[in-house]
């Protein structure tokens, strides 16, 4: 299997798992309990928001544990909004993953008032345009790091330092950005920001929200005083140790893993653009996490590409994991395009564990897969619909 997909999960670090297992077998006491067996599991934990907060650059102290990033971007924007008394209303970007959208949406239809900011072409925002979203009375502007999509960046900081000089609050989705980009959360303006382990190598099923010491929270999970009293609910021991791991090993990784995936990205655009007819890079005018690849091949449908791919053993995407099986489309490409995309679009991004044999792989069968299904698309003449039921019949 040549595993491309690493937006939608990435392989658990065997560092992460060694250190895990403990804490599945012999050390399963409670944190919370008063013996000296729980208070060894209860500093195994402190030591893991101690290298969470490394990677982030930021206090211990500000990082409270979550069952993953779409438990943090809720509770911060819940938070923002109880928090803040001249109104309720938020700006978001409209290419916002659906852990933020999803939920603003139902915040609207209980009365809170959103604001939507586009983007260019290229997945890239106007600053001056944010800025004139803001109101007096908006609670928090939420913008993501990285497009989960595209891989596209949006300047936070300087977005971050716009709202602090409004005096709103800001919140960033930074799930794709945490492990592949330096931060320095403690020099920063950025008020609450989201992450998930299992996107840098740590496990599924738990996240963290960075909470800036310099502002109030209001929980969102209620009953026992766990992580002091900002998110109830026994800990999940295993997951915490094995994410407090997972961000050692992605600050340890940090420079030559950019370098070398970076190189490998680069490679396999200008390989499938060369050899393929109609072959289109996603965000490529706009600056983009360095392991990250959107491609648009016109003239093919993405599904039909997807099970082609499968067949021969590359896995990637059709955009976000989350929207899997949904017949909306990618809402990311519309807002850069305008309409919905001509064609197909495909999302690869690598990671730590891709070798070089999976990019010579790749590079020779992707060209080969999307000229296949041009063939067996073009003597469908009678439109789109049929043309579709036509290459899913003779594949």
């Amino acid at each position: 299997m040549i595993y491309l997909d690493n937006n939608a999960t990435t392989q658990l670090d065997p560092a992460a798992l060694e250190e895990m297992m403990p804490f599945l077998t012999t050390s399963y006491g409670n944190p919370s309990s008063g013996y000296r067996f729980a208070t060894r599991i209860r500093q195994e934990i402190d030591r893991a928001r101690e290298r969470v907060a490394a990677l982030l650059g930021c206090d211990a102290s500000e990082i409270v544990f979550t069952s993953g990033g779409t438990e943090a971007n809720n509770t911060a924007l819940n938070s923002a909004l109880r928090h803040e008394p001249r109104g309720k209303h938020m700006v978001i970007s409209a290419v916002e993953h659906s852990a933020v959208r999803r939920h603003a949406e139902e915040l609207a239809a209980r009365g809170c008032e959103v604001t939507e900011v586009g983007v260019n072409q290229d997945g890239d925002v106007d600053l001056a345009e944010i800025e004139r979203a803001i109101r007096p009375h908006t609670a928090i502007v939420s913008f993501m790091w990285a497009n989960n999509e595209t891989g596209v960046l949006f300047p936070v900081e300087k977005i971050a330092a716009i709202c602090r000089e409004k005096g709103v609050l800001f919140h960033t989705d930074a799930v794709q950005a945490v492990g592949k980009l330096p931060m320095r959360l403690g020099e920063s303006a950025i008020t609450f920001l989201s992450l998930a382990a299992h996107k840098f190598h740590g496990p599924k099923g738990v996240g963290a929200l960075y909470v800036s010491k310099r502002v109030g929270f209001h929980a969102s999970v209620f009953g026992g005083s766990h992580e002091r009293g900002r998110r109830a609910g026994t800990e999940n021991v295993p997951a915490i140790i094995g994410m407090g791991k997972a961000a050692e090993r992605a600050a340890e990784c940090l420079g030559d893993e950019h370098e070398r995936v970076c190189a490998m990205r680069d490679k396999f655009e200008a390989t499938v653009v060369s050899r393929t007819t109609g072959a289109t890079i996603n965000g490529r005018g706009a600056a983009r996490l360095f392991n990250t690849s959107n491609i648009s091949f016109a003239n093919i449908e993405a599904q039909a590409a997807l099970l082609l791919l499968d067949r021969h053993r590359i896995c990637c995407s059709a955009g976000s994991a989350c929207k899997t099986g949904s017949s909306d489309g990618s809402h990311v490409l519309r807002a850069m395009k305008g309409s919905a995309p001509d064609g197909g679009s495909l999302r690869f991004s690598f990671g730590r564990f891709n070798s070089n044999e999976d990019l010579e792989e790749s590079c020779i069968t992707v060209p080969e897969i999307i000229e296949k299904l041009r063939r067996l698309s073009e003597p469908a003449e009678a439109g789109s619909e049929s043309r579709s039921k036509t290459v899913r019949a003779q594949l």
